[in-house]
């Protein structure tokens, strides 16, 4: 090229109109590419920032539900009530069950139990007066106060920030959370409290940022900020308190004089609201290699533009035929590809799967009380108890007379009402009392979820026979029910007695009777008593004492089949009959047990109790009627444990067999099998050795890599068809466990394929 070709305007002209004619394109083209590789990438930062801090808000929400759950275990167990941890000796007890509480969750740094108004309060360590723990855990924004306070008085779960601080001052975040026992209770007697390290809660959400520089908050339902992890910058009162306000999903907003990217998200369980933000300008730093391309294709194109314009210049200065063949000929072939991720919108999918979280049956168990009463039915021994439990418990067992009743009702004819009649019922029959029939009784709650039982104590008047004292208390009882709420009880009542150490004796016989009642209709009431037929001969046994040595056999109590088994021994040792009736009065009691075990389907039982058929004393005998009893009740609770381990069985393949569904949690197989979601997961690691969503990632992970080596099919379609919604998020974890991108993956065992089919 002459020198003098751009001394020429004509030159010139046509040189910058054709550089300017391939530059301002390629600056518009570029700064598209550009802007949309930002926005891509913008929003697949925001999408992933709202799937992660939904995981993030689902790992908390379980978190609490499963601290609120320890806490309601806690007040129903009987080692944990007042009467136990102040017991010198069975305090150790109580300490050890704290601690067996605490071992199951890693967010649990410390768990205290406090009765109200009392002087001590219990942990996982042990017991310390309430100076020496105020003294212990010194709270820089917590007085001791305002700490003893807040442990009489929380009515509702709650969670406050809490700075811990040690002996050389240093300070530690923790967050300290209260909730009340017995739950829902509007009197709670007490509260437990869960210390958790802030750290425990900031690792959750440090992975959300990544490498981004922001904020991440946790804020409660009363706008108080309870964690937050910052990278960089901070955020004035006012404007932290701005993200209180703002509804859930993603946001552009200014803030501090920038513009920030706001992600937010509202727990529906508890009111918390998790919060990331981020500058806007960060995305565009974000997309560096991408920049640099640019910036290199950017280079490149001008350079060869410029070159292709003189080119073209000289053209269009020499003769227009030669320039327009040689513009003819020399067509650009420049052109820049757009590579754009394409990601679905899954807001609507993970509102679902929150609904699906949410949707938990927080079924209340019964009161400390009714577990009380419940072992009273079990095993008696009333006047053994400490009399400052029965005063808390507010009971009394100083009448001379008690019995019990059971009582129980079919399918109500409108089902929607069914659990609000039940309930009725159950705070009718809490307690309850006859001033003229100098008589109280306290309702309790059974496992079967249509029966409850009656404990009724009274004093016998003088001019009453004891059961006509007994039949006007349960009419009266019977008239209560069907004057409070639409319901026909059906009535089992067991025989009386003078010491209320014998109750579980009555409470067998009101089973027997409820159970041999006379008739199927509602409103039945069936005497134990009346079970019985009057002999023709005083040494045969009547019909209700083998009535309730059989169900004491099938409640799987030996203690009251071994205290109807001896009497009647020691009856017939006194007694002066031949040798073969005394035999054919043995052999009742015999098939009693045979009968039942039977029943309880012990097809062993038959075998078990032939050798003892044959005996040379009555105390021989005794042993072994004894002996057999005791083989059946172990019999029953082992058939019941072996039930719960084939239960356990039965989750594992439901796991198994649906663990592609997206939305499989321990929330859906607790509604499943009618379970509790701590239970299942408690047993599936001990049964497993492995933690339940660890376990479902396995699965899920095997699957994925076993439809990259043998099918073609799109890598989107294989991981959400394996129930995993955030293809992202998949990627990132599947390339840290293997060290290949799922493309990577299935090239590698492509090529391997290749390789040995060729050879």
């Amino acid at each position: 090229m002459k020198p003098n070709y751009f001394k020429s305007k004509l030159f010139l002209k046509y040189f910058w109109s054709y550089l300017f004619i391939l530059i301002i394109p390629l600056v518009f083209i570029t700064l598209f590419i550009y802007g949309n590789a930002v926005t891509n990438l913008r929003a697949e930062i925001e999408r992933s920032h709202l799937n992660q801090l939904t995981q993030t808000k689902n790992i908390i929400d379980d978190r609490i539900k499963e601290m609120s759950d320890i806490a309601s275990r806690i007040s129903y167990d009987e080692r944990l009530t007042p009467y136990r941890v102040h017991d010198p000796y069975l305090g150790r007890e109580a300490i050890q069950a704290l601690d067996q509480y605490k071992a199951p969750s890693s967010i649990i740094g410390e768990m205290l139990l406090y009765f109200h108004n009392d002087k001590r309060i219990y942990s996982s360590q042990g017991m310390s007066s309430l100076d020496v723990f105020t003294d212990k855990y010194n709270f820089h924004n917590w007085t001791p106060k305002d700490l003893i306070y807040d442990l009489n008085s929380v009515k509702l779960p709650t969670m406050r920030p809490a700075d811990l601080l040690n002996r050389n001052s240093f300070q530690q975040s923790i967050l300290a959370y209260l909730v009340p026992i017995t739950p829902n209770s509007p009197s709670p007697h007490g509260t437990v409290m869960y210390f958790i390290n802030e750290a425990e809660l900031t690792s959750l959400i440090d992975s959300i940022l990544g490498n981004y520089q922001g904020l991440s908050y946790i804020i409660d339902n009363n706008g108080q900020i309870l964690t937050d992890n910052r990278q960089g910058e901070s955020l004035m009162e006012a404007e932290a308190n701005f993200l209180f306000g703002l509804s859930p999903g993603i946001h552009s907003q200014t803030l501090n004089g920038k513009q920030h990217s706001i992600v937010s998200v509202k727990s529906e369980n508890n009111g918390w609201t998790y919060v990331t933000l981020m500058p806007s300008a960060q995305f565009f730093s974000s997309v560096l290699h991408v920049r640099s391309f640019i910036i290199m294709l950017f280079s490149i194109v001008v350079l060869v533009g410029a070159a292709i314009a003189i080119m073209l210049a000289r053209i269009q200065y020499q003769p227009i035929s030669t320039l327009a063949e040689f513009a003819n000929s020399n067509a650009k072939p420049n052109r820049l590809a757009n590579k754009s991720v394409q990601s679905g919108n899954e807001l609507e999918r993970i509102r679902t799967l929150l609904v699906d979280y949410s949707s938990r049956v927080d079924l209340q168990e019964p009161y400390a009380r009714n577990h009380f009463l419940f072992m009273l039915l079990k095993y008696g021994s009333a006047q053994n108890q400490p009399p400052d439990l029965l005063e808390i418990f507010n009971l009394q067992f100083d009448r001379t007379h008690h019995f019990v009743m059971l009582i129980g009702w079919g399918e109500l004819e409108d089902g929607q009402n069914n659990k609000q009649d039940r309930q009725e019922i159950i705070e009718l029959l809490a307690r309850m009392e006859f001033h003229e029939l100098a008589a109280h009784a306290y309702g309790v709650e059974l496992p079967q979820p249509k029966q409850l039982a009656l404990i009724v104590s009274f004093n016998l008047d003088a001019a009453m026979q004891e059961f006509i004292h007994v039949q006007h208390i349960v009419q009266d009882i019977r008239g209560n029910i069907l004057e409070m709420v639409d319901v026909i009880p059906t009535i089992g009542v067991g025989t009386c007695y003078s010491s209320p150490d014998q109750l579980n004796q009555s409470f067998i016989e009101a089973c027997s009777a409820f159970e041999l009642r006379t008739s199927t209709d509602h409103g039945t009431v069936t005497f134990f008593e009346k079970l019985s037929y009057t002999p023709d001969h005083t040494y045969w046994i009547p019909d209700n004492v083998l009535l309730k040595l059989s169900q004491s056999l099938k409640q799987g109590s030996y203690a009251v089949a071994a205290q109807i088994i001896r009497p009647e021994f020691r009856h017939l040792n006194t007694s002066e009959i031949s040798a073969l009736l005394m035999r054919c009065i043995c052999f009742d009691i015999l098939n009693t047990m045979l009968k039942t075990a039977s029943e309880l389907g012990i097809d062993n039982a038959m075998q078990e109790m032939a050798p003892h058929m044959m005996f040379n004393s009555l105390d021989e005998l005794e042993r072994s009627f004894l002996n057999i009893a005791s083989r059946i009740c172990a019999q029953v609770e082992r058939n019941q444990m072996k039930k719960e381990h084939s239960l356990m069985d039965q989750v594992i393949a439901y796991i198994n067999s649906h663990y592609m569904d997206h939305n499989l949690s321990l929330e859906t197989i607790s509604f499943e099998f009618a379970i509790s979601p701590s239970h299942v997961s408690r047993s599936f690691k001990e049964k497993m050795g492995l933690n339940f969503i660890p376990y479902i990632w396995q699965k899920r992970m095997e699957e994925v890599m076993h439809q990259l080596k043998t099918t073609n099919d799109p890598l989107k379609d294989i991981i959400m068809r394996v129930g995993y919604l955030d293809t992202p998020n998949f990627i990132r974890k599947f390339k840290k466990e293997t060290g290949l991108t799922p493309g990577q993956y299935r090239k590698l065992h492509t090529e391997n394929e290749r390789i040995k089919s060729g050879t």
